[in-house]
C-alpha cells in the first residue's frame, strides 16, 4: 500500500520539490497551501489541491476536513508553511507585526497539528516533520519575530513528540537559508521576484561548504524522517545549513 502523505507547503520551492521526490517514491500525495500559491504553483496532475489560510482557524479546520475526505488517515504529514516580516529590530517591530508572523507560524503550526495529529494516529508507524529554522537558535538581528517563532515550533515540535509517542513519531528540520521565493517574498505573499532580503555573499562566504542551500538539501532529511530508516528518531531538529551552525 502506498504511503499517504500530506505536504503542507506543497506549492513552495521546498515544497514542490519535496512532492516530486515523494511521488517518484510512488507516494499517494495531497498538497495544501494558501490560494495564491495553489494558482502560482498548481499541484502535479492527480494529486489533490486544498486550499487554505493557517492564519484563519476555520480555513484551516475546512482544508483538513477535505484532506480527510481523501485520506482518512495519513502515514506522514509535512508543514512546510511559515513566512518572515521585513528585516527590523525588535525596538522597530510593532506589536500587529509581531502577532502577525506569530499567528502565521507558531498559531499556525499548532493549528495544523491538532488537524493532522488524528489522520496520523491512524496511519501506520506515521511521521510528523515540521520546519523551523536555523534562526530559532543561531540567532541573528533583525529577524527576532521570525526566530521567535521558530524557536516556539521546535518546542512545539518536542511537546507533540512526547505526547504522541508511541503511534506518531514527530520531528523538525532547521534549515538555513536556501535559494527558494522565500527569499524574495515568499510564495503567494509577493511575486516572488523581489530582491533577497539576504546579503547572500556575506552569507555564503561563512558556510564551511561554500555555497547556498537548494531545495533539494532540504528534501532529503525530511524524506528520511517519513522513512522507516527514522523509524527510532523522535523529538529531534536536523540542522540543514551547511556548516554554518554546529549546535
Amino acid at each position: 500500500m502506498a504511503r499517504r502523505i500530506a505536504v503542507l507547503g506543497g506549492a513552495g520551492g521546498i515544497g514542490r520539490a519535496l512532492v516530486a521526490r515523494l511521488a517518484e517514491e510512488g507516494a499517494a500525495l495531497a498538497v495544501l497551501d494558501l490560494p495564491a500559491s495553489l494558482e502560482r504553483h498548481p499541484a502535479p496532475s492527480g494529486i489533490p489541491a486544498i486550499p487554505l489560510d493557517l492564519a484563519d482557524a476555520r480555513s484551516t479546520q475546512a482544508g483538513f476536513t477535505r484532506l480527510a475526505e481523501h485520506f482518512p488517515a495519513l502515514d506522514g504529514f509535512v508543514n512546510l508553511a511559515g513566512f518572515a516580516s521585513a528585516r527590523a529590530s525588535l525596538s522597530e517591530t510593532t506589536p500587529a507585526v509581531f502577532d502577525e508572523v506569530m499567528q502565521g507560524n507558531l498559531r499556525g503550526a499548532l493549528l495544523a497539528a491538532q488537524q493532522a495529529m488524528p489522520l496520523l494516529e491512524r496511519g501506520n508507524g506515521a511521521s510528523f516533520v515540521n520546519t523551523a529554522s536555523g534562526l530559532a537558535q543561531n540567532i541573528r538581528p533583525g529577524y527576532g519575530p521570525y526566530a521567535i517563532a521558530k524557536a516556539g515550533i521546535i518546542a512545539l515540535t518536542r511537546t507533540l513528540a512526547l505526547e504522541a509517542a508511541p503511534k506518531v513519531r514527530v520531528n523538525a528540520v532547521c534549515p538555513g537559508a536556501v535559494d527558494t521565493a522565500f527569499l524574495r517574498g515568499g510564495t503567494g505573499r509577493s511575486d516572488e521576484a523581489d530582491a533577497p532580503a539576504l546579503d547572500l555573499s556575506a552569507y555564503v562566504s561563512a558556510i564551511p561548504l561554500g555555497r547556498l542551500a537548494e531545495a533539494e538539501d532540504v528534501v532529503g532529511p525530511i524524506s528520511f524522517l517519513l522513512s522507516g530508516d527514522s523509524r527510532y528518531i523522535t523529538g529531534q531538529c536536523l540542522w540543514i545549513n551547511g556548516g554554518g551552525y554546529m549546535p
